[in-house]
């Protein structure tokens, strides 16, 4: 469907022209229509479908109509920062011939940018784009007024949910305009997701759309590696890669700043983006990725939702994810807007059965690639190996060589069933038997009734004790 079948205003269709927008995809061309109609919609779409465009397109149409500007009239709430700043660009795009205004508030920033975020929140940005936590932080503070919302979105609410972030989403709703429309966007719908969803709708029409699929143009494939082959094939992968943008994502922190490291040593044009960064650094690196000025980004899955970022040639998987639906996010940020693209993943022997998940989670198995020859010759090396389990190593009870009491069993450290361990030292060299000090022959006499009684030390003979000092000498000593 063409988007000037929709209805919309023309200010609006002349910021979508400019983008070079024609054909609506299937989520916008089934969501705009509804909430165009007043209608609340809870939408089920993969990332990279359009998804944003579905709900900002006929927010940013109403607020058109109405003519009226500087109020409040749609809060959008996102589980990240990155997410924040991509639907604030969109609707900048979007509303380019128009006078409606927009802010993201999201942390990170400094003092400064606290105060526009305020300022925008008193004044009346007409949307606003917010992080449940950095919201809550203005929230306290008592200025907020949400009385004149007419539109409450929900993106990613899923993600929301995982993130731990439902106590502060129903303490914003609590203050939000009850009389309102509420869309809800998710990338997938499990039961917590459904019941948030139908506590805050009413009759709201449900919208899914290819749910957990990858996009059609994303060429997957496996390389099935160990640990120590995964630097190697990276690089032979990243050698002839001039002009093109890849991300590589890894599971951990720790993971992202050693591979970065380790590309950097090998003067690539790489970058790193996770929750260490501060958030000038991370929208310097951005910019730069946006730009071509930089060709590969290490990042956690701080990036596998939230950006928007056209031509993404390549997507590796240097780790697993932890839940088979970050696999779908991870790469859908390739083959975006009916483009193609790549994902690779490399998969070790442990993670096998985790991607066996994921596999029945897109419905289909992913092809195996060949190694390269220098790389296949590792596989088999069991001494480089660094994922060969070491062997742990038993610790031994020291042995107990204390005489026992008399009348007591000797005492022994042995353990059942196994061979108890000798107590005494074997003979010395008969060379040094002439050196060792000769038993006393009458204690030998005395212990021939029992072996294992022990030599018991001569009791000393007490001391005697001072003699008294008479009366008659102390008084002497005294004068």
């Amino acid at each position: 469907m063409d988007f000037t079948e929709l209805g919309l205003h023309p200010d609006l269709l002349d910021g979508i022209d400019a983008l070079n927008f024609t054909q609506a995809t299937p989520i916008q061309e089934q969501a705009i229509p509804l909430v165009m109609q007043g209608k609340d919609v809870i939408g089920v779409a993969q990332t990279g479908t359009g998804k944003t465009a579905a709900f900002v397109l006929p927010i940013l149409n109403a607020i058109m109509e109405s003519e009226t500007y500087n109020v409040t009239q749609a809060l959008i709430i996102v589980p990240t920062r990155e997410l924040a700043m991509q639907i604030d660009q969109a609707i900048s795009a979007y509303s380019y011939f128009s006078n409606i205004s927009s802010m993201a508030v999201y942390g990170g920033g400094d003092g400064k940018v606290f105060i526009q975020e305020k300022s925008a929140l008193t004044s009346g940005a007409d949307i606003i784009i917010a992080t449940p936590g950095r919201l809550i932080a203005h929230i306290k503070m008592g200025y907020v007024d949400f009385s004149k919302i007419n539109f409450l979105v929900l993106d990613e609410a899923d993600r929301m949910l995982d993130m731990g972030f439902k106590p502060d989403l129903l303490r914003i709703i609590d203050i939000v305009n009850p009389v309102r429309q509420t869309l809800l966007f998710s990338a997938t719908m499990p039961k917590d997701v459904l019941k948030l969803a139908k506590s805050l709708t009413k009759d709201a029409v449900s919208i899914s759309i290819a749910l957990s699929k990858p996009a059609e143009g994303v060429s997957q494939g496996v390389y099935m590696v160990n640990d120590r082959q995964k630097l190697p094939l990276i690089l032979d992968i990243l050698k002839d890669i001039q002009g093109q943008r890849i991300i590589i994502f890894s599971s951990t922190k720790q993971g992202v700043n050693t591979l970065f490291q380790q590309l950097k040593a090998k003067r690539l044009n790489v970058e790193s983006v996770s929750s260490d960064l501060d958030q000038e650094k991370r929208e310097s690196v951005m910019l730069a990725f946006r730009n071509s000025q930089v060709d590969i980004i290490v990042a956690t899955d701080v990036l596998s939702r939230g950006i928007d970022i056209d031509g993404i040639d390549m997507v590796i998987n240097y780790d697993i994810p932890r839940d088979a639906e970050d696999y779908v996010h991870r790469i859908g940020r390739t083959a975006r807007a009916q483009r193609k693209g790549a994902a690779l993943t490399l998969v070790s022997p442990a993670d096998l059965r985790s991607f066996k998940k994921i596999e029945q989670l897109i419905g289909k198995e992913v092809p195996r690639l060949p190694l390269p020859p220098h790389v296949e010759a590792m596989k088999n090396d069991p001494v480089r190996d660094n994922r060969r389990p070491a062997e742990k190593s038993v610790r031994q009870p020291a042995a107990d060589n204390r005489a026992p009491r008399p009348g007591q069993p000797q005492r022994t450290n042995a353990r059942p069933n196994q061979p108890d361990r000798p107590t005494a030292p074997p003979s010395p060299p008969e060379r040094l038997q002439s050196r060792l000090p000769q038993p006393d022959p009458k204690m030998q006499a005395t212990n021939n009734t029992d072996p294992n009684k022990a030599k018991r030390p001569k009791r000393r003979k007490p001391r005697p004790k001072p003699r008294p000092i008479p009366t008659n000498e102390m008084d002497q000593d005294i004068d």
